[in-house]
């Protein structure tokens, strides 16, 4: 990027789009949403049982593998299964999503750059924009965004290829922004089990009075204790992984950035030429220049009076 910033009212126009596309149907949220509902089937049919009691059996025929599934799935309650294990699915599928779609292949294909590179060194300028145009990876329609400037000069490639880097980046950003969403709910899902868990167990010990059922208040507790944990277990991951996408998205919109300028090289004007855009209206300054810089010509002083004039003296 050439340090140049887009206008506020682009970013407000590009946000409220990508907000709507969002809503409207998501950006990868489609692909993967089959899946979380798949999982979500499997592990509410595999559940299910276990909460309405009828695996006891099984349970105390497991082993190591069994009991520690029973402590920290079984013991979580329902918000641990309907609610935070599908987060951690969901977590995984869009990490997938992106991981196949946010790299350096798909958003600066070398195939894509050396054709380009090799149609404007021949200088077959309505080739490459026709071939940038086809193209939707990051590279294609920044230098897209450039050619189509062309006939307004240099400057107003650059402007056009950085608003179009920019649009580019921030799609890319908001298609992320699921992860960093399901990394701060869930430890408020968590919280919320965790108080669900001790009112419960509050309720349990003012029921029984004296006689305090310990296997019961222990329940209530493993309610508490396991959705917090499996509050932190999503959010972790979810905002690590988050900030590693978003730091591979400003690293590679800066490459592309390099890569797009490199390309456009050939339309930059030479050392001490001016741009084309300056060299427009260079001409009409020129023609004015006379006209402002009429010098005015002297003007006359008057001669001054002498003090006496000779022969009034008597």
């Amino acid at each position: 990027m050439n340090g140049r910033a887009a206008s506020p009212a682009n970013l407000m126009r590009t946000a409220y789009i990508e907000q709507r596309r969002l809503i409207a149907g998501g950006v990868g949220l489609r692909r993967v949403l089959p899946l979380i509902l798949l999982f979500l089937l499997i592990g509410t049919v595999t559940l299910a049982p276990r909460a309405m009691g009828q695996d006891e059996a099984a349970a105390e025929d497991g082993g190591g593998v069994a009991r520690l599934f029973d402590h920290f799935v079984g013991d979580g309650g329902p918000i641990t299964w309907f609610i935070l294990i599908p987060l951690s699915v969901a977590t995984i599928a869009l990490t997938v999503e992106h991981a196949l779609s946010i790299r350096r292949s798909t958003l600066l294909p070398a195939e894509v750059e050396d054709r380009l590179a090799a149609l404007l060194e021949k200088k077959q300028y309505a080739e490459a924009l026709q071939l940038s145009g086809e193209d939707d990876s990051m590279l294609g329609r920044a230098v897209n965004a450039g050619l189509s400037e062309a006939a307004n000069g240099y400057l107003e490639m650059e402007r056009s290829l950085d608003e179009a880097l920019d649009e580019r980046a921030a799609r890319l950003t908001r298609k992320i922004e699921y992860l960093n969403v399901i990394g701060n709910v869930s430890p408020m899902i968590g919280l919320f089990g965790t108080v669900y868990g001790m009112i419960k167990a509050f309720a349990s010990i003012g029921d029984f009075g004296g006689n305090l059922d310990p296997g019961q208040i222990a329940d209530d507790i493993s309610i508490a204790l396991v959705t917090t944990f499996w509050g932190l277990l999503v959010a972790i991951p979810a905002l690590t992984i988050f900030a590693l996408f978003r730091n591979r998205i400003d690293l590679l919109t800066a490459e592309c950035a390099l890569v797009a300028e490199r390309l456009l090289a050939v339309f930059k004007p030479a050392g001490g030429q001016r741009s084309a855009a300056v060299a427009k209206t260079a001409p009409a300054a020129a023609k004015t220049a006379p006209a402002t810089q009429k010098t005015e010509p002297p003007t006359k002083t008057a001669p001054t009076a002498p003090d006496s004039v000779p022969g009034d003296e008597e």
